[in-house]
């Protein structure tokens, strides 16, 4: 093996990884409720002690976010997250309907495939080998090439952790080569039973193509409209906080800013007495062509940087204190930059007259990150019901777009996978959870007698409904049953020869025996005809 190719080496250990990997899913598969709780929470104390290294390694490596926030998110895939799905029930039986006597009982997929970004590798990493093992699976891991320590490391960690609390070998590994070929080669492997990818378009793209069944979610660009009635001074804080945590890396954070004339004055006052440093329009301009090289993607450079990292290499200086850098946009779409996602302390801001003109600029930026999230700060509740018509998954209120979407905010299940809907080519509109990856199996007994189901059925008329056939029941009630098979047979015939049925010679001498049935077959087909 040393003397092969990387690609070739990466290509082969990810084989023998599945391979490894659908053993131990097939052991883990027999598991009570009591072992998994042991392992989980041997992970989490395991994740805990490591998250501040982890958060560290992430930093080093890619260059991106803050090592504080970076720990926090270990613990919310750890801790937060293990509270959060302790008692859900993901073995046996998980729910029975008495009255209709239904039971539906849990069963794990069996090996996950799970791709891991360079924004959040080792939370990431953390969170989805907590759901697998929650729902009795194993998990291959193929890490993001620039988070390949990192995410490594964080997998090794939760490995051993859960064999030391009594899992199978292997039930949780990753491709130590990291390439495109490795990947591929995970997603379309027999062994793999399902794919959760996190990770840029083309990466979600490729995982629904492989044949393999998949949830995948896709980018976000989720706009924050601050409504007249909203506390200005609170929306600003939330958005700030939401913005600057690990320097905007979170896909659910705010990438545009919608404010009314009426509050503008007082929105971005507040937004400079918090950190917020609106540019110029040449500033802007400089921004715009730092974070965007080609076409609508942006720089990888850039991702996950403070303020005055971007402001730097622009070529420009801000204020001491800076937090976020925000740009004026006019409009949306190709020649406004800023109205696309920006994984980074740069925020669009929006200036509109009343709520329906910021209904229709919430559209128009959500077409690009379509199906994920916007958050709206407001008291009035007819407003916010308004905007949940907008195509999100997740309409946040009151809120900060990070805290929020992941569920460290509010009531959502905490997560670092953030379905999309069918709007944004996701199977899945809410937050991911070891509920995605079980089988729900259904029992279901007998409640109905089912020799006499139509005759018992007082809403089911089968007279009235052949009646509506235009004179075809008349001529089918009137057969025997042999007549029905003869005529059927006839039919068949009939539509089988090249020539009609009643000039084609064949027919009629096979037929001519029973020219009363011939008959009869033809005004069956006149009359279907004619109800046609």
């Amino acid at each position: 093996m040393e003397n092969f190719d990387k690609d070739l080496r990466s290509i082969q250990q990810a084989r023998d990884l599945a391979r490894l990997g659908k053993v131990a899913a097939d052991k883990i598969a027999d598991y009570n409720e009591e072992q998994i709780d042991k392992i989980l929470r041997n992970m989490v104390r395991v994740a805990e002690e490591n998250a501040a290294c982890l958060a560290q390694m992430a930093v080093e490596e890619t260059g991106f976010g803050k090592v504080e926030d970076k720990t926090f998110k270990n613990h919310l895939a750890a801790n937060i997250l293990y509270n959060s799905i302790k008692d859900m029930k993901t073995i046996g039986i998980i729910d029975e309907d008495k009255e209709n006597k239904v039971i539906k009982l849990a069963e794990p997929v069996g090996l996950v495939m799970g791709i891991v970004p360079s924004t959040n590798p080792t939370s990431t990493a953390i969170f989805k080998a907590m759901i697998s093992i929650k729902s009795r699976n194993a998990i291959v891991f193929a890490p993001h090439p620039a988070a390949a320590k990192c995410t490594i490391k964080a997998v090794e960690l939760m490995r051993d952790a859960a064999i030391e609390a009594g899992a199978p070998e292997n039930i949780i590994s990753a491709v130590t080569i990291p390439t495109i070929g490795a990947t591929n080669e995970l997603m379309k492997s027999k062994e793999v039973a399902i794919i959760i990818a996190t990770g840029g378009p083309g990466m979600v793209k490729a995982a629904y193509s492989s044949g393999t069944p998949a949830i995948g979610v896709g980018a976000g660009n989720s706009p924050a409209y601050i409504e007249r009635t909203a506390d200005v001074e609170k929306a600003v804080k939330n958005i700030m906080a939401s913005k600057t945590f690990d320097n905007g890396t979170i896909c659910a954070s705010e990438q545009s800013i919608i404010c009314e004339e009426c509050n503008h004055d007082l929105v971005v006052s507040e937004f400079k007495k918090q950190g917020g440093y609106f540019m110029t329009e040449e500033e802007t301009e400089k921004v715009c062509r730092l974070l965007f090289k080609k076409g609508n993607a942006m720089n990888a450079k850039f991702v996950g940087r403070s303020p005055q990292v971007i402001a730097s290499a622009a070529g420009f200086t801000i204020p001491t204190g800076t937090k976020v850098l925000i740009g004026r946009q006019n409009g949306v779409g190709e020649g406004y930059p800023l109205s696309f996602e920006k994984l980074t302390t740069v925020l669009g801001f929006y200036t509109v007259k009343d709520w329906h003109e910021a209904c229709e600029l919430s559209i128009s930026l959500l077409q690009n990150g379509i199906g994920h999230t916007m958050s709206i700060h407001t008291e009035d509740r007819d407003i916010v019901m308004k905007f949940a018509r907008k195509p999100a998954s997740r309409i946040l209120v009151n809120t900060g777009g990070t805290q929020g979407g992941t569920g460290a905010s509010t009531g959502l299940n905490p997560s670092f996978t953030l379905g999309c809907g069918t709007w944004g080519g996701s199977s899945v509109s809410e937050n991911v959870t070891p509920e995605h990856l079980i089988n729900v199996k259904r029992v279901a007994y007998g409640i109905k007698d089912c020799t006499n189901l139509a005759s018992n059925d007082p809403t089911f008329n089968c007279i009235k409904t052949a009646e509506n056939c235009h004179g075809v029941q008349n001529q089918f009630m009137n057969m025997s049953p042999a007549q029905i098979a003869a005529a059927a047979e006839v039919l068949n015939k009939a539509n089988n020869c090249a020539e009609s049925t009643n000039t084609c010679t064949e027919c009629n001498s096979e037929n001519g025996k029973n020219e009363e049935l011939l008959d009869l077959v033809n005004q069956i087909v006149a009359a279907m005809k004619g109800a046609n």
